[in-house]
C-alpha cells in the first residue's frame, strides 16, 4: 500500500482515510526531520535558561506557576502523560485512534511543537507496525486538546499501559516539553469529524436512491423534482438531490403509468420535500468539510515554537470550531434519517400506500409483514433526536477554574458518530421496505436504477413472502447501506450521483 507522506503540509481527507480505515504506512520527509531539529534546538536552549516557559520550565494548567527544576523535566514530561491517562469506558474505534495518531504526527513534524525527530520516528513506527493502543472513549473536554485521548496513546510510546509488550518495540524517554507535545491537539474530534464526513457523504446519496424508491412505490410524482422548481430556491445542496431524484426515476413505467393521473393533488412532504432535507444536509456537510479542511492544516499546541524562534503560549487547542461542525452535522443528519422513517410508516401504512397491501405483507393478518422494521426506524429516530442535542452547549469549568470554558467536542463527535450509524440503520429499513414495494407493484417495471438496487436487495434478503425472521434481512441491507453498495448499483444505471 503506498505511504502517505508526512511533511507538515496539510493532509487531505484521502489521506485520514487511507492510514486509519485502511491501515497505509506513514513515511515521515527528510524536510520535516529538519524542521524539528530546527525547533528543538530551540526548545533546549529555552531548558537549559532560568526563563519560565509553560509545559518546559513549568508545571501545566493550574500549576503554570510552579517552576520545575531542570532535573526533573523529563520526570515532569512523564509525569504528564500518566496523570492525563486518565480516561474511562468502553475502547473508541482502531480507526479514530489510528486517525488521531497520524494527525498528531503530521503537526509534530511542522516543526511547531519543538519536540524530537525521534519522538515522531517513533510515532510513525506504531501506526506502521499496526500497534493501536486502547483510548476508552471518555476523557475529553476538546478544549487543551483531547488531552486524555492522546495521553492514552502517549503512554504506549513511552512503554506504558501494556501496548509494546510482545511488539518487539523499545519505549522512548521523553525530554523537555515532548509529553505536552504529545498530548496537546484536536487530533481526536478532527479524526471523528473526518471520518464522519466520509460517512455522511455517502449517506446523503444513499438517502436519495431510497427516496426515490419510496417515492416510485408509493405512485409519487416526480413532477416536483423539476430543475425549474428547484431553481426558485437555489440551495446548492437541494439542486444536486433533485437532479438525483430525476436521474433515479427515469425511465419508471410504474411513475409514468399514473403522471397525468389525478390520483393526488400533492404527495407527502416526506416525499415531495426531500431534495429540501437532503439538500439541507448536504449544505451543512460542505460546511463542515470546510472546517475539517482548515483543522487539517493548523499546528495545534501550546506553547509553539515560531519560525522566528519565539515560544508562544496561545488558545489553538480550543477545540470550538469542531464542536460547532460535529452540533451542527448532528443536527442535520438526524433529519435525513427522520424523513426517511415517515416514508417507511407510509409504505406500510394501507390506508396512504395507494393500493400496496398492509405492511407489505401477504395475507396480512396471518402475516405481520414488516410491520416492526417501522418500529425500529422509529426507535433509531427518537434516539437521534437526544443525539442531535449539541454537545458544545455544555461547557463544564476545569482545572482549578483555569480551564474555564471547553468545547466538548470530543463528546460533540463521538456522538455524531452513533448518530450516523443509526441514519444508515433507518435507511436500511426504508430500503427493504421500498424494494419490497417496488415487488409488488409488478408487472410495472421500476426505473433502471431503482430496479437494480431492488434486485441487489432481493438477492441478499429475498422477495415476498410469508413472515420470517427480519433481524438478518435487516443486517444485510445495512451492510449494503453502509458498504456503499446501494449507492454503487444506482450509479451502475444512472452514472455518479451528487
Amino acid at each position: 500500500m503506498t505511504p502517505v507522506v508526512i511533511s507538515g503540509a496539510p493532509l487531505g481527507f484521502a489521506d485520514v482515510v487511507a492510514v486509519a480505515r485502511h491501515g497505509a504506512p506513514v513515511e515521515l520527509t527528510a524536510e520535516a526531520i529538519e524542521a524539528m531539529r530546527r525547533s528543538r534546538a530551540r526548545v533546549e536552549e529555552l531548558a537549559a535558561g532560568e526563563l519560565p516557559v509553560y509545559g518546559i520550565s513549568t508545571g501545566f494548567g493550574a500549576l503554570a506557576g510552579t517552576r520545575i527544576a531542570p532535573e526533573h523535566r523529563s520526570e515532569l514530561q512523564h509525569s504528564l502523560i500518566r496523570s492525563h491517562a486518565a480516561g474511562m469506558g468502553e475502547a473508541v474505534e482502531p480507526e479514530v485512534v489510528r486517525g488521531m495518531m497520524l494527525l498528531r504526527l503530521r503537526t509534530l513534524a511542522t516543526g511547531r511543537c519543538g519536540v524530537r525527530p525521534a519522538v515522531a520516528e517513533a510515532l510513525a513506527t506504531l501506526l506502521n507496525t499496526g500497534v493501536t493502543p486502547v483510548v476508552p472513549v471518555h476523557g475529553s473536554l476538546g478544549a487543551s486538546g483531547d488531552l486524555a485521548p492522546l495521553a492514552h496513546v502517549a503512554a504506549a510510546l513511552v512503554g506504558e499501559g501494556g501496548a509494546l509488550a510482545g511488539t518487539g518495540l523499545a519505549p522512548i524517554r521523553l525530554e523537555a516539553k515532548e509529553g505536552l507535545s504529545l498530548v496537546n491537539g484536536t487530533d481526536g474530534m478532527l479524526a471523528m469529524l473526518v471520518l464522519a464526513c466520509e460517512d455522511a457523504r455517502l449517506l446523503v446519496r444513499t438517502a436519495d436512491v431510497t427516496a426515490a424508491m419510496s417515492v416510485e412505490a408509493l405512485l409519487g410524482t416526480d413532477r416536483v423534482f423539476a430543475a425549474d422548481l428547484q431553481a426558485l430556491r437555489p440551495h446548492p445542496g437541494q439542486a444536486a438531490s433533485a437532479e438525483n431524484l430525476r436521474r433515479l426515476l427515469a425511465g419508471s413505467a410504474i411513475v409514468a403509468s399514473h403522471r397525468d393521473s389525478p390520483h393526488a393533488v400533492q404527495d407527502s412532504y416526506s416525499m415531495r420535500c426531500s431534495p429540501q432535507v437532503a439538500g439541507a444536509a448536504r449544505d451543512t456537510l460542505e460546511f463542515a468539510v470546510r472546517v475539517a479542511e482548515r483543522e487539517l492544516a493548523a499546528a495545534i499546541d501550546n506553547p509553539v515554537v515560531l519560525a522566528d524562534g519565539r515560544v508562544e503560549s496561545n488558545g489553538n487547542f480550543h477545540g470550538e470550531p469542531l464542536a460547532f461542525a460535529c452540533d451542527f452535522l448532528a443536527i442535520a443528519c438526524a433529519e435525513v434519517g427522520a424523513i426517511a422513517e415517515r416514508r417507511v410508516d407510509r409504505l406500510l401504512d394501507p390506508t396512504r400506500s395507494s393500493g400496496l397491501p398492509p405492511f407489505l405483507a401477504p395475507e396480512p393478518g396471518v402475516n405481520s409483514g414488516l410491520m416492526l422494521a417501522q418500529y425500529t426506524a422509529a426507535a433509531l429516530v427518537a434516539e437521534n433526536r437526544l443525539l442531535a442535542h449539541p454537545a458544545s452547549t455544555d461547557s463544564v469549568p476545569t482545572s482549578g477554574m483555569q480551564e474555564d470554558h471547553v468545547s466538548m467536542g470530543w463528546s460533540a463527535a463521538v456522538k455524531l458518530r452513533r448518530l450516523l450509524a443509526n441514519v444508515a440503520r433507518v435507511l436500511a429499513v426504508e430500503l427493504l421496505c421500498a424494494a419490497r414495494g417496488l415487488e409488488l407493484r409488478a408487472p410495472l417495471p421500476a426505473a433502471p436504477a431503482t430496479a437494480r438496487v431492488g434486485q441487489l436487495v432481493t438477492a441478499e434478503v429475498g422477495g415476498p413472502g410469508p413472515d420470517r425472521l427480519l433481524a438478518p434481512e435487516l443486517a444485510a441491507a445495512e451492510r449494503l447501506v453502509r458498504g456503499g453498495a446501494v449507492v454503487a448499483a444506482a450509479q451502475a444505471a444512472v452514472g455518479e450521483l451528487r
